[in-house]
């Protein structure tokens, strides 16, 4: 049975992965070595409230303290980081003199990390630096070192090579994207997830497995970021449910890191328009990035099945499916097994669900359409595809 497509003639594509990652339990220990490699010796800690709330932040300034670094905190970034973030970021690292980053917490937080990093030597608007309009162009080498630490198992953005900060000048949720922000090291500790809340590690967790599912499907030619994606979708699978439900179990929160970590690494390849939908969702409606994920996945991934259906039979056996059907209907299979997972550890079904207002989705697919994911999606995708997607799954 065949389960993969072939690209008969790929293009030349350039393939890297050259992030330092230090993962397992007790990583952080290790941290201060680090630092001292990339010579950073007044870090600036980036961060969010609710990671000091949890005692995360105090862990990791120990740490650095212990091996005798003098570390600021800044943690005003918001759940959703805005241009505003950065800039007080960039003034707290300046009132430190600070010589480097770490970044800790979610995607919001290794985010802003990124862009505060950008902003030390670079001139600002941040929206002369948007990917979908060639501002990679302008990101130089000449950045502080930054050393991201996650705290949740979702983005991957401690292995990523951009950071997505919502703009004033457009109101839309915006990709930076260089070689030159990737971190010079990630430390992944599943430790520090141990006390994630069940709702948090639920919306997180399919944010993961949708960065897996769309890099997996994404058009190009990347066997890397395949192979990856498609071990980070078997982690989900097995390990999402009881991360949820059994928050204490280490094995399980260790698959779920490995997961978020593969899923980053995976959609260099391209993403989809999910996170088209999911970008624009976020600011218009207010929905978390990874709740809006996961609930407009299974209605794009119908929208691709015909696009896409040996890749999608291969997910429905990474996700467990041992049938051995053909493959239209492990094509199906996956879709239900998404959507059966998503349910199961309580995420909402419908966009109205989420609090999404029905007069906002032609609003919602106007900037999506605007949005550089859905350019990787594996079915071309216009501006009234997007609009139907966001009825269907509202």
């Amino acid at each position: 049975m065949k389960h993969f497509d072939i690209p008969s003639e790929p293009r030349v594509t350039e393939m890297s992965w050259p992030t330092r990652i230090v993962f397992g339990a007790g990583a952080l220990q290790r941290l201060p070595a680090h630092a001292a490699r990339v010579n950073m010796k007044r870090p600036l800690l980036v961060t969010d409230g609710g990671v000091v709330k949890a005692g995360l932040a105090t862990r990791v300034t120990d740490v650095l303290k212990a091996a005798g670094l003098d570390c600021a905190v800044f943690d005003r970034v918001e759940p959703n980081p805005t241009e505003r973030d950065v800039f007080a970021g960039l003034e707290a690292y300046r009132a430190h003199k600070s010589d480097g980053i770490i970044a800790l917490g979610g995607g919001s937080a290794l985010d802003a990390g990124k862009l505060v990093q950008l902003l030390t030597t670079h001139e600002p608007p941040l929206s002369r630096y948007d990917d979908a309009k060639g501002g990679d162009q302008y990101v130089r080498d000449d950045l502080p070192p930054l050393i991201a630490i996650p705290t949740t198992a979702g983005t991957g953005s401690e292995v990523g090579r951009s950071g997505v900060v919502t703009l004033a000048d457009t109101g839309r949720k915006t990709v930076i994207f260089s070689p030159y922000l990737l971190p010079k090291a990630a430390i992944i500790d599943p430790e520090l997830t141990l006390g994630l809340p069940p709702a948090v590690t639920a919306a997180t967790g399919m944010d993961a497995l949708t960065h897996c599912i769309e890099a997996y499907l994404a058009n190009g030619f990347h066997p890397l970021a395949d192979a990856v994606a498609i071990d980070g979708v078997m982690r989900v699978g097995r390990s999402l449910e009881t991360a949820v439900k059994e928050g204490r179990d280490l094995a399980a929160r260790t698959d779920m890191m490995a997961a978020a970590m593969e899923g980053a690494m995976a959609f260099q390849k391209g993403l989809g328009a999910s996170h088209a939908l999911a970008h624009a969702l976020t600011p218009i409606s207010g929905v978390p990035h990874g709740l809006a994920n996961a609930i407009v996945l299974p209605v794009v991934m119908e929208f691709n099945r015909a696009a896409c259906t040996a890749r999608l039979a291969r997910i429905a056996t990474a996700l467990g499916d041992t049938s051995n059907a053909r493959e239209e209907m492990l094509a199906g299979n996956a879709i239900d097994r998404v959507r059966k997972l998503a349910a199961t550890i309580g995420i909402p079904t419908r966009l109205r669900d989420a609090g999404v207002k029905e007069k906002d989705l032609e609003h919602i697919a106007q900037k999506a359409f605007l949005d550089a994911s859905h350019q990787g999606n594996p079915r071309a995708v216009t501006e009234a595809d997007l609009l139907a997607m966001a009825r269907e799954a509202y």
